[in-house]
């Protein structure tokens, strides 16, 4: 593998992952392999919480006036504090701010909208451990991405305290799966088929779910009102048109929105600390949400 570009070695580690789930695999098997692919072994330091009445964890500092509730992706079905520690060990210290993660419910077992129900528990407890809400900021990643931002749509509705910033890691936004990138970058990444996501989006949506709900595909949200976002995404990722309608619309309606497209990278790649990109990437985000609530 000598001499392989890093981006490519990630690719094939990935695709061996994959190619040894088959339809024997059980859900249970996807989600260790996703977590030891992912998370690895490393041991990252932080200070284990009950968050809402969910397992949950403290990285980075333990002190500051400023913190970050991070939603960990998955496809809604995988995922977990494990498959994203090194992640969120990484973005709490180029932000300098301490970093709250949780392990909220599943699908199928819990269909939508038990994560998003999960997600607004926790932003409730963290409201009340002291922060002012705007010195407080929400993050994810693909489908943590999703509900952070259907999250702060919620918010607003309810009339609960919105953060001072926002950000959005590679988010999957469109569970009907319309965007052109699909076909235009269709083969380019592993993590992100169509025919893969439309499985998913059905495991999480249920029967009777509409795809179409601002809560579950939060492209077709009301943006007015929300905090300034910054939305990083590879341009090899099939879902990039989710990243750039977001930022169109959310403009348009008056949002602060800072999009970045990282050349050849693939879905949430700020995962593999291997990655250069990876690194620059968290330092960006981490710049932005600390200039807005540290």
């Amino acid at each position: 593998m000598s001499g392989t570009p890093p981006i490519e070695a990630v690719k094939a580690r990935l695709q061996a992952t994959f190619a040894r789930w088959t339809r024997e695999t059980t859900l249970a098997q996807m989600r260790a392999d996703f977590d030891e692919a992912l998370g690895g072994t490393e041991a990252v330091p932080c200070r284990e919480v009950e968050v809402a009445g969910m397992p949950g964890a403290w990285f980075g500092p333990e002190d500051g006036p400023g913190a970050i509730l991070y939603v960990h992706g998955g496809g809604y079905q995988v995922g977990s504090i494990r498959s994203h520690r090194g992640l969120m060990h990484r973005l709490a210290r180029a932000a300098g701010l301490p970093l709250l993660a949780f392990d909220y419910r599943l699908a199928p077992e819990h269909r939508f909208p038990a994560a998003l129900d999960d997600c607004m528990a926790a932003w409730r407890w963290l409201l009340g451990q002291g922060r002012p809400a705007g010195r407080l900021a929400i993050a994810g990643d693909s489908a943590g991405a999703a509900l952070a931002l259907a999250a702060m749509l919620r918010a607003k509705a309810d009339g609960t305290p919105l953060p001072g910033a926002a950000a959005l890691l590679s988010p999957w936004l469109d569970l009907e799966a319309t965007g052109p990138s699909l076909t235009t970058r269709a083969g380019l990444d592993p993590m992100t088929p169509r025919e893969k996501l439309l499985v998913m989006a059905r495991l999480y949506l249920g029967r009777e779910g509409d795809a179409r709900d601002p809560l579950a595909s939060p492209i077709h949200g009301d943006f007015a009102g929300l905090p300034p976002t910054v939305v990083h995404v590879g341009d090899h990722e099939a879902i990039l048109s989710d990243s750039e309608t977001f930022a169109a619309r959310a403009r348009a309606a008056g949002m602060e929105v800072a999009l970045e497209v990282w050349p050849e990278m693939i879905h949430h790649f700020q995962i593999f600390p291997e990655l250069p990109e990876a690194e620059r990437s968290l330092a960006k985000i981490g710049g932005f949400l600390r200039e807005r609530v540290a």
